[in-house]
């Protein structure tokens, strides 16, 4: 995995971002009004001498920090920093705690996926029994038409052709639920065990992480952080905190699908009505439209493969296939 997977956002993109630009809006307003309020004084003074050279100095000097790279950063680097601890009074913008929250919730959700997962496989055991027992009704029925067609009974004849091709009109649907059925029951059983492994992948990163962020702010002090973009160079307390954000917004969009998906299972699995093997039409709408996106961000390719795969016995052990946690490797974003 390579930086090209993760996208960065820039500062205005982030919490602070909508704080810094309010400020900002509230700055630009508040010059305006006293420029306007206070420019018949300004005309006055620049009438004398002295004040005239002393206003042209001070524009000088505005000027002058407004085009130089190095004062632009430091004033850049000043304003993100007041945003950025304004922000974090009222909103948590700590990239480690967000991390850790998103690691509880992906425990949380593996808890009700599991649930999930055994709701369906049941439902799935009953399907298949229905079809079975269908069919076995089929085979009687058809066997009984044969002998009343033997002993010319008509009436019984009819009865039972008719109920043996009710009884496969509705084996059809019931066959086409199934597959709609096993299709959940896969993807739910392999997002299940990735996000197994990526909960304690992505744990254990967190930690080095933690200690790495520790060590990094006790010896890249504020001041120095200051005087490295004064002096042209990166601020590593920044740059690390920014890659912690980028993991976390990549952990976070993978929390989001995993969650879509549960309440699409779960919408579905509550339409299905086994008795007359039918389900609602959203629900197939719903599971179709996710077959049709693009590729899993906890799948990755191996959804096309769920998806095309060959029809799946259920037995009470299924194999677990080894899930590449290289997938939630981030330490190439903290690479300068």
């Amino acid at each position: 995995m390579n930086n090209n997977n993760f996208k960065t956002k820039k500062f205005w993109s982030r919490p602070e971002g909508l704080t810094g630009g309010l400020f900002l809006l509230g700055i630009i307003g508040g010059s305006a009004f006293m420029l306007a309020k206070f420019l018949p004084a300004i005309i006055a003074l620049a009438e004398s001498s002295f004040y005239l050279i002393s206003m042209l100095l001070l524009l000088g000097i505005i000027l002058y920090t407004l085009f130089s790279p190095k004062s632009r950063n430091l004033i850049w680097y000043l304003y993100k920093s007041v945003m950025r601890w304004i922000t974090g009074i009222f909103v948590n913008i700590d990239p480690i705690g967000i991390l850790k929250n998103y690691i509880e919730d992906l425990r949380d959700n593996l808890g009700k996926m599991n649930k999930q997962i055994g709701r369906l496989k049941s439902q799935m055991h009953l399907l298949n029994e229905q079809i079975h027992n269908n069919s076995k009704q089929i085979k009687d029925s058809l066997s009984e038409a044969q002998k009343a067609k033997e002993s010319n009974l008509e009436s019984v004849l009819v009865l039972k052709s008719r109920q043996a091709g009710r009884l496969k009109e509705s084996n059809l649907k019931l066959d086409d639920l199934y597959r709609k059925m096993e299709l959940l029951y896969r993807v739910l059983l392999k997002m299940y065990e990735a996000s197994e492994v990526m909960a304690e992948d992505i744990n254990d990163q967190v930690k080095l992480k933690e200690q790495e962020r520790s060590a990094i702010h006790a010896s890249h002090s504020a001041m120095k952080s200051a005087m490295s973009v004064i002096s042209g160079d990166k601020d590593q307390r920044a740059l690390f905190d920014e890659a912690l954000s980028t993991m976390a917004d990549d952990i976070s969009s993978k929390v989001g699908e995993m969650e879509q998906f549960m309440e699409l299972s779960e919408n579905f699995m509550s339409s299905v009505d086994l008795q007359n093997g039918v389900f609602e039409e959203q629900g197939l709408k719903m599971l179709e439209k996710w077959e049709k996106e693009g590729v899993s961000r906890i799948l990755g390719s191996e959804k096309n493969q769920l998806i095309a795969g060959d029809k799946m016995l259920l037995e009470d052990k299924i194999p677990v296939q080894q899930t590449n946690s290289s997938d939630n490797n981030y330490d190439q974003l903290f690479k300068g």
